[in-house]
């Protein structure tokens, strides 16, 4: 269930160009095949795992499950129109969002303390696993068959369905109340702000800031608020969540590039850019994620925030300047990128949870989980505007010999500059501390 669940955050990656094509849209459109699944999967792995204390986990899960396969054939079904193939992707996102905050919670109720470490480990593994292998996968699907067959992938979830029903318990619902209103609020202010990040019209971002406003306003009168407003006043808490925010959209953004820029500048297969080019950095993940762990507890979070920030930034810089020469220095080139964002991953997740009270620390992580995959998406839609807009497709580096390089090498400039301001935004922080 958590490979399929997790398979869709990535599997599309590769077919963005092919999907920009087929229906004649821009890049910035194109991407949000992905941006509105991360947008619904965010927000719903939050809901999902504040009304667990109340409502059946098993109910939950199989209520989600059957939305994630709805939205899957939904897709395939109405794969000739685009608008209806990019709100198939959020129903998805909304359905498979009930995975990352139920599972956890599972684990918790049914699993041994002596034996939780393992299964948390486990799971951990399995989604690296499914992130790492799900471009290679897009990448052969969508070049020996058709990326809509993707759609069908997630569908492999509802074999899972009679497991749980017969190994989980019929919980009765607990006392408590969903602030369902403040939810909404909440879920239409991300929204609309992440409209504004790519449409760029005055109107989004008025409307996102009214409700994210509406939002705070009501969280201070709820008896059972969504969100605790002493969590919000927790600066070391939100000085974290924004700083691994902003590395994790950079990358994200960058990501979503790839397959453009190796299709564009050295014509490479869609096929190939997924098992060659993104498949060994990305599967390199769990063995980083490994090496970061057993970092952190030896030589402290400051070391392995460095170690993962300067291979995110030399590797960026790299790119850059020598971007048209061969697409094969990039697989080499990715390994550190997603090395070095697996350090960061683990960082940004000890330094928060250790600026959390007891009370305080699911709800806390759910946000930062949020907030991290509304980063992520927003990322994506950023780069995509950026690589529709003709304002930075000019030569500047002289490095480069080829004209299609430099707007992709301009863009990586602008990654590069915001890479630095989170190195130096959470070096300052930490330093206070």
């Amino acid at each position: 269930m958590v490979f399929f669940s997790t398979l869709n955050e990535t599997v599309f990656n590769v077919s963005l160009p092919d999907i920009a094509k087929q229906f004649g849209i821009a890049p910035s459109v194109a991407n949000w095949v992905n941006t509105s699944f991360i947008l619904s999967f965010g927000v719903g792995s939050l809901i999902f795992s504040r009304i667990a204390d109340i409502y059946s986990v098993k109910k939950l899960l199989i209520i989600g499950l059957l939305i994630y396969s709805g939205g899957s054939l939904m897709g395939m079904i109405a794969q000739s129109y685009f608008p209806a193939v990019a709100a198939a992707r959020m129903i998805q996102g909304a359905g498979a969002s009930a995975v990352p905050g139920l599972i956890m919670v599972i684990i918790t109720r049914y699993v041994d303390k002596q034996n939780r470490g393992k299964a948390f480990g486990l799971v951990g593994s399995v989604v690296a696993l499914s992130e790492g292998i799900g471009p290679a996968i897009g990448g052969i699907v969508a070049d020996y068959i058709h990326w809509s067959f993707l759609f069908l992938l997630p569908v492999m979830t509802l074999f899972t369905i009679p497991f749980w029903v017969k190994v989980l318990p019929n919980e009765t619902k607990q006392e408590g109340k969903t602030d369902f209103i403040g939810a909404i609020l909440l879920s239409v202010g991300i929204v609309t702000m992440t409209l504004y990040m790519t449409q760029h019209q005055w109107m989004y971002l008025l409307i996102g800031l009214l409700f994210s406003i509406l939002f705070l306003m009501h969280i201070r009168r709820a008896e059972q608020p969504f969100l605790s407003p002493s969590l919000l006043r927790n600066r070391r808490f939100i000085f974290g969540v924004l700083t691994g925010a902003l590395m994790l959209g950079i990358v994200a953004g960058f990501i979503s590039m790839v397959p453009y820029m190796m299709r564009d500048v050295h014509a490479l297969t869609t096929g190939m850019i997924g098992g060659r080019i993104l498949f060994p950095g990305t599967i390199s993940v769990i063995l980083f994620g490994v090496i970061g762990g057993v970092l952190v507890d030896k030589r402290g979070v400051t070391v392995v925030w460095y170690l993962g920030f300067m291979a995110i930034a030399a590797s960026f810089v790299t790119i850059t300047l020598f971007l048209d020469r061969t697409p094969w220095f990039m697989p080499v080139v990715l390994i550190f990128i997603f090395g070095g964002l697996s350090f960061v991953k683990t960082v940004i997740s000890t330094v928060v949870s250790a600026s959390l009270d007891a009370e305080q620390a699911g709800a806390g992580m759910g946000l930062l989980n949020l907030v991290c995959f509304l980063a992520e998406g927003i990322g994506i839609a950023v780069v995509g505007s950026l690589l529709t807009e003709h304002v930075v497709a000019f030569p500047w580096l002289l490095s480069l010999q080829s004209a299609k390089a430099s707007l992709y090498s301009n863009v990586l400039l602008i990654l590069v500059i915001f890479t630095v301001i989170s190195g130096l935004a959470f070096a300052w922080n930490f330093k206070r501390k």
